[in-house]
């Protein structure tokens, strides 16, 4: 059955599980409800879910059960699509004044709803957004709106919710159970540090942070594929090498050059999602990979992101690592796994963790020795090693501030196998930014 018959069904159960008069929702005095209190409605029912931490879950809700009533009366519809706008702007509104960015709604929404209350959540950002000037927006808003593709695609001489539940072949009842499982987990969202100044406060006259040159971004990204296509280990640890080394004499240049024309240490943060499983020992490979680029990171395990602090182009070499990285530990555990001399235990959880962890604590070495040895073979040495001690207290600083209370959190291993087994794969792998 596809999902859109699977929402039929759930939502045709849902009427028939619900017996509240959808009056004791909106007033005390008989009056027909407002778009104000069906929208209080539909959060309050959202908030029901919440509570239960479990959206897509809300069979029996009043709200649901008298929506297929409401859409046959033609006075209400349009205060339902109006009451669902005002709860879908409040809540999205009060996620991002929590620190909540574009992509991380969707990064959360895409792990524990459907892609359509997905999908109505980023059509929610983009109305939030349409009011905003760019020139005030975050340049990292503007880059992950651009990725989301958040833009307002429906007409203005009608409310968003009729055009969406259309476009997506839903009846009323169906939309509504969709909402309030997007603002369910909207409610869920905890708050968080903000990393990135909010629409509307950002000015032109700030200094624009760093990143890395795009024309060695555009030399490493190549080197990068072609040692990813070739079947050749030493070709690609060659163009891997190479990789690195681009990644970090820019980032040593680029110190020197900041401090001779006393260009201020801006940390940024960026937040890097992890899928699971294992994500606990994926963060520790991000964290290393961090702390070799000058950064540092901190997991969020309820949600499963890191948050990582830095100047912009040294977060760009993260991101661009770490991924790297995170495929070839990927690939190699699990042709480890698929190895026929290998035992059962190869396929096992235990195992699997294990060689993740000895893969990122071998990473963590490897990166650590040339980042040592890149500083030590630089025309200055004397020179760089009181700058990045400069730059490390800006950043550490930074992170203080974001993060004054942290807690460090030990990671369990139970396979001996695991662990060596990630040592040595960690050993030919190629660390490429």
């Amino acid at each position: 059955m596809g999902k859109p018959n699977r929402k039929h069904r759930a939502a045709k159960q849902r009427a028939r599980s619900g017996g509240a008069d959808f009056s004791s929702l909106a007033g005390t005095d008989g009056r027909a409800p407002t778009a104000e209190d069906i929208g209080n409605a539909i959060m309050a029912a959202a908030m029901d879910a919440a509570q239960r931490g479990i959206p897509g879950s809300i069979a029996g809700e009043p709200v649901v059960a008298f929506a297929v009533r409401l859409a046959a009366d033609d006075p209400l519809v349009g205060e339902v699509e109006r009451g669902v706008s005002l709860a879908g702007q409040h809540l999205v509104t009060r996620a991002f004044h929590h620190g909540w960015l574009p992509a991380d709604i969707q990064q959360a929404a895409r792990r524990r709803v459907d892609e359509f209350a997905v999908g109505f959540m980023i059509d929610t950002i983009a109305g939030y957004m349409a009011p905003f000037d760019s020139a005030t927006v975050d340049e990292t808003w503007l880059a992950q709106l651009g990725d989301l593709s958040a833009e307002v695609w429906w007409s203005d001489s009608a409310v968003h919710f009729g055009q969406w539940t259309a476009k997506h072949l839903l009846t009323t009842a169906e939309a509504l159970g969709t909402v309030i499982d997007a603002l369910a987990l909207l409610m869920l969202l905890p708050k968080l540090e903000l990393i990135r100044s909010l629409p509307g406060t950002a000015r032109t006259t700030v200094v624009v942070p760093h990143h890395i040159d795009e024309k060695i971004l555009g030399r490493v990204r190549g080197l990068l594929a072609k040692a990813e296509s070739t079947s050749f280990p030493e070709e690609a640890e060659t163009l891997s090498a190479k990789a690195q080394e681009l990644m970090t004499k820019y980032a040593l240049d680029r110190v020197l050059v900041d401090a001779d024309h006393a260009v201020p240490d801006l940390p940024g943060a960026r937040r890097i999602w992890l899928d699971t499983p294992y994500t606990d020992a994926k963060a520790l490979l991000i964290d290393v990979v961090a702390s070799a680029n000058r950064c540092r990171a901190i997991f969020a395990s309820a949600w499963g992101f890191m948050t990582v602090i830095g100047d912009d182009a040294d977060l760009d070499a993260v991101e661009l690592l770490s991924t790297s990285l995170l495929v070839q530990a990927t690939r190699a555990m699990i042709a480890d796994g698929d190895n026929a001399a290998r035992t059962d235990e190869a396929r096992t959880r235990a195992f699997r963790k294990a060689f993740l962890i000895a893969y990122a604590t071998r990473i963590g070495e490897r990166l650590a020795a040339a980042t040592a040895a890149t500083i030590a073979e630089s025309p200055e040495p004397q020179r760089l090693l009181p700058v990045l001690a400069s730059h490390q207290l800006a950043v550490d600083k930074a992170f203080d501030t974001l993060f004054p209370q942290v807690r460090n959190r030990g990671i369990s291993i139970r396979s001996a196998a695991g662990w060596d087994a990630g040592r040595a794969a960690a050993d030919r792998a190629h660390l490429q930014p």
